[in-house]
């Protein structure tokens, strides 16, 4: 607000400062036109750049192999003190390098270390993060040198430190060496961190130097074509509409797969086998799945786990990881997990064929979903739209069991379905306040997950608005073009993104036929509509967890008649937090009607505020949105 009142032109691009062909070009964008820049200039001045961070990063690399021979050579001790960029603040770390130093210990960084080399084993996580890879290293480096110790910072609420801080634990137990973590939250005091430091230095004084031997790393149980033809499958609810479906493609090629139930108590296991930071999303899969197995629905030496791996900027990425770490702890290290969508997929294989059946399954459910949702809250004969609901659920899923089942079918399935839900008698006079649903992914479609939301709201007299399952994947898809217009992406990569959205859309081609022409539904959006909705608040560059997404599917509701929306996002889940919370300020000064309530998800969180929270909400839609003319009312365009 500040840089807007005094007319400050803030310029803030996301750029791919990795590779210097492409940073040339993206800052020649930015400063070209807008100062008057030229290109010669711009590949001089990074050029210049570009080799003081080489002479930097020499520099380090010097210093620190200066003080690990003067440590040698005087038979002292190392602290590799590491952590995230950011931690190397003062206000952030609170002193603690120079508390270190005052014991007379000398330290080095990661950074001092990463050029030499170690004898790296296979990691129990996927490295995520450029960063984390030097954590890696150091932790092995670490691992290798008996006079040097690790000391790692951690931030609190930093959902990626419960990745890193549990594989360099692992790195340096595996081989006997003390790992010591710190903490840092916004508490100055060090009277902790220093009594930590001094039982780590008492520790060290007594213990005997363990000479270093190279580990063998058991290989992780994989999915193989037996383990399809033998084993019972378990997937994770995350969408139950959708999932229903799912179900039935899966089947047709092969994959024995069951959704087991989702009791409220499958929440403790996972509270019990996973790692306290990790987000809420992970608590509810992983709790889900062990509570299945040790409930006895499959025999564990029959069993295969199939998840989701975002490979992006999520934790979701290292979901598998942790669930097999969770196995182990829970006594099942003989069960494979392997993804549907991701880097170890094993020998699932989603060929042209299955991958079309899938997309005609969360199309299917798009549909049901938002017809009986638009439907359910006017009708004029009570479970009217459940039964018409159940009737095409039926339908659905004996369409996608079939053999062979082509799109002429599909589509006129879809028109059928729409008819139908339209020919549902409704109160036409009725005013309900409209409220919309977003969030991650899970948490905006999992019951349990949400403490059913859905339904609360609807109980509580709202028409309730869910965005498309599928627009999450063309979002993903989505990125790959986003890369390659601000950061260093391939255009093979953004070509094959297109050609996937196409793919999607050739299957929604018949929805917005069907919703255009209906006068109680409207026809979803384009990725690409989203996307341009998205950047009036928003960078595209925004694509770690929901990104960018995020913020369009909120403008996208208010802008099309759905001022009242509820965002979700796990507590912790820092990206969603900045694009979901982080710019409901600045949606509320673009759109005076807007009424946003942000909502964590967590396992501790209270049901009873959170149902107060939506009352205040809906009390407020009411006072925002009075009685509409008769005319008008539940139309189209209410």
């Amino acid at each position: 607000d500040i840089l807007q009142e005094n007319n400050v032109d803030f310029i803030q691009p996301f750029l791919p400062i990795h590779s210097p062909k492409h940073m040339v070009k993206r800052l020649y964008q930015e400063l070209g036109g807008r100062e008057g820049i030229s290109k010669s200039e711009i590949k001089s001045a990074c050029e210049a750049a570009y080799a003081e961070l080489e002479a930097y990063r020499q520099e380090v690399r010097r210093k620190g192999q200066e003080i690990l021979q003067e440590a040698e050579r005087d038979g002292r001790h190392v602290i590799l003190l590491a952590g995230r960029p950011y931690h190397m603040d003062p206000e952030i770390n609170h002193g603690i390098p120079e508390m270190i130093q005052s014991y007379d210990l000398p330290i080095i960084s990661e950074d001092a270390v990463y050029h030499m080399p170690v004898q790296s084993e296979p990691l129990k996580i996927v490295n995520q993060w450029s960063y984390h890879a030097r954590l890696y290293h150091a932790a092995h480096y670490v691992a290798e040198h008996a006079n040097v110790t690790m000391i790692q910072f951690s931030s609190f609420g930093c959902g990626l430190d419960a990745i890193t801080t549990g594989q360099v634990k692992s790195i340096l137990e595996d081989h006997e060496r003390i790992y010591t973590m710190i903490k840092l939250d916004d508490v100055s005091n060090l009277g902790a961190a220093r009594i930590r430091l001094r039982s780590l230095m008492a520790a060290l004084a007594r213990r005997r130097p363990v000479k270093f031997q190279a580990l063998e790393i058991a290989e992780r149980p994989h999915f193989t074509e037996e383990c399809k033809h033998r084993h019972t499958i378990l997937a994770p609810q995350m969408a139950p509409i959708h999932f229903e479906l799912f179900g039935p493609v899966l089947k047709k090629f092969g994959y024995n797969v069951i959704v087991p139930p989702m009791p409220r108590s499958a929440v403790d296991v996972g509270l019990k086998y996973v790692h306290n930071d990790m987000c809420y999303p992970a608590i509810v899969v992983i709790g889900q799945l062990i509570n299945a197995i040790q409930s006895g629905i499959c025999d564990p030496n029959n069993t295969s786990i199939m998840l989701f791996q975002t490979c992006g900027a999520c934790r979701a990425t290292n979901y598998m990881n942790v669930l097999r770490m969770a196995l182990k702890d829970a006594g099942y290290p003989q069960i494979p997990v392997f993804a549907v969508w991701g880097l170890e997929t094993d020998a699932f294989k989603l060929d042209r064929d299955s991958l079309t059946e899938a997309i005609k399954a969360a199309v299917y459910g798009d549909v049901l979903m938002n017809v009986k949702n638009r439907t359910m809250p006017y009708e004029l004969n009570k479970g009217e739209t459940q039964a018409v609901y159940d009737k095409w659920m039926a339908k659905c899923k004996e369409e996608l069991s079939r053999e062979k089942s082509g799109y002429k079918r599909f589509a006129n399935n879809i028109h059928a379905m729409v008819r139908d839900f339209e020919a549902i008698p409704i109160d036409e006079n009725l005013w309900k306040p409209k409220v919309g649903i977003v969030g991650e992914i899970l948490a905006k479609y999992h019951p349990v997950a949400n403490n059913h939301i859905e339904r609360v709201l609807f109980e509580e007299g709202a028409e309730v608005v869910m965005p498309d399952f599928v627009d999450f994947f063309m979002y993903s898809a989505y990125d790959a073009v986003v890369k390659r217009e601000l950061l260093d992406g391939s255009l093979k990569s953004k070509l094959m993104a297109q050609m996937f959205i196409h793919l999607m859309e050739f299957y929604r081609r018949p929805v917005r036929s069907a919703m255009k022409h209906s006068k109680r539904y409207l026809p979803p959006h384009t990725i690409g509509e989203i996307a341009r909705l998205a950047k009036e608040h928003v960078s595209l560059g925004n694509m770690a967890g929901e990104g960018w997404f995020l913020t369009g599917e909120m403008v996208k509701l208010i802008r099309h008649g759905v001022p009242n929306v509820v965002c979700l996002q796990p507590f912790g889940c820092l990206p969603n937090h900045i694009t979901g919370k982080g710019v409901i300020h600045s949606l509320r000064n673009h759109y005076k009607e807007a009424n946003i309530l942000a909502i964590d998800c967590d396992a501790g969180a209270s049901e009873v505020n959170q149902l107060n929270r939506i009352k205040l909400m809906l009390s407020v839609a009411k006072e925002k949105n009075p009685q509409l003319p008769a005319a008008s009312r539940g139309q189209k365009k209410a």
